[in-house]
């Protein structure tokens, strides 16, 4: 008995130009964003990162509605206030008959917490501006250098190499010292010294993605190279500059309050957490509430982006999860 077979009818194709080839690279972004974002709300310590950072948030967007007192101008005048004071909570059993302060009153007569609150937005603004700074001109520098090579990854990392030989906090000094004081050349001085991390992260990155194949795909369609770099390797590159660009603010905050500490940063009477450990480090037993305040509000801070960063540092690393479930 014999099986009669028909004969198989070639299947389609469709031609695949680089408009399908973008479809699919963005198919996959968007999937990997989605199941990074699931994989980041199982950490808990990410989630504890985010809460932090919320309220961080929330205190420096509304901190005219919730700071009492204005934080530069002291009380004097405006209360019956002779001598620094400690916390005074009226729930707490403080009388009645005492203005609130909730965190004490400083050497300057001014209120902690009205300072506290407005020192966030300080901070928040230093690390994401400083670290947005230094990671667009690191990212860029290592770009070219790992895609290009030749002389240019040459002369790009050399110069950086120069950068890094230096120790970090004495070069933000002496740029810092030869700038002038303040705030803003302060965060200057920080992002200069941290492009050459981001830099050579985006570089290791890019060296990585441009030998895979949807490259070489894109190189036979035609695609010119600053399309490819920019449209195709530097989205797949941007996982591990991001983990070290929120581990790079807590970095940004911790050493702009340590330039603000030893009269490099932000100068009296701007409320901001380094400067204010500084003006009242010798009353640290006389009156440790004036330290203890600023020095939570800098390790909170600091340690919400570390929790936050390790969160997406699991979260974006396949090997760490099995089945899209964290182990």
């Amino acid at each position: 008995m014999s099986i009669v077979t028909e004969p198989t009818k070639p299947v389609a194709t469709l031609p695949l130009d680089d408009a399908h080839v973008g479809n699919i690279d963005d198919y996959r972004a968007n999937s990997l964003w989605r199941l990074t974002f699931r994989r980041l709300f199982r950490q808990r310590s990410a989630l504890i990162g985010l809460i932090l950072l919320a309220i961080l948030l929330i205190s420096a967007v509304f901190a005219p509605l919730i700071a009492p007192y204005d934080p530069e101008k002291p009380l004097i005048g405006i209360e019956a206030v002779g001598k620094r004071e400690g916390p005074c909570i009226h729930i707490l059993g403080c009388p009645s008959d005492r203005p609130q302060h909730i965190m004490g009153i400083d050497g300057n007569f001014r209120d902690v917490f009205s300072r506290i609150i407005y020192g966030t937005r300080v901070s928040l603004y230093v690390g994401l501006l400083t670290v947005g700074f230094a990671v667009i001109t690191g990212t860029l520098l290592g770009a070219i250098a790992g895609f290009f090579g030749g002389w240019a990854d040459n002369v790009i990392m050399r110069v950086l190499d120069v950068v890094l030989a230096f120790p970090f906090l004495l070069l933000a000094i002496a740029i810092v010292s030869v700038l002038g004081p303040g705030l803003t050349n302060a965060m200057l001085a920080i992002a200069i010294i941290s492009v050459p991390a981001y830099a050579r992260v985006t570089r290791a990155s890019v060296l990585s993605v441009r030998e895979m194949a949807f490259i070489e795909a894109s190189r036979a369609l035609g695609a010119s190279n600053w399309h490819i770099l920019f449209g195709r390797i530097l989205p797949n590159s941007l996982p591990p500059l991001i983990v070290v660009a929120t581990l790079g603010i807590a970095t940004a905050i911790l050493d702009t309050a340590a330039l603000s500490f030893i009269g490099l940063g932000a100068q009296p009477p701007t409320p901001e957490w380094g400067s204010m450990l500084a003006i009242e480090r010798n009353q640290v037993f006389s009156a440790p509430h004036l330290v203890f305040f600023p020095g939570l509000a800098i390790m909170t801070t600091v340690l919400a982006f570390n929790l936050l960063g390790d969160g997406l540092r699991d979260a974006l690393d396949p090997r760490l999860v099995q089945g899209g479930a964290p182990k």
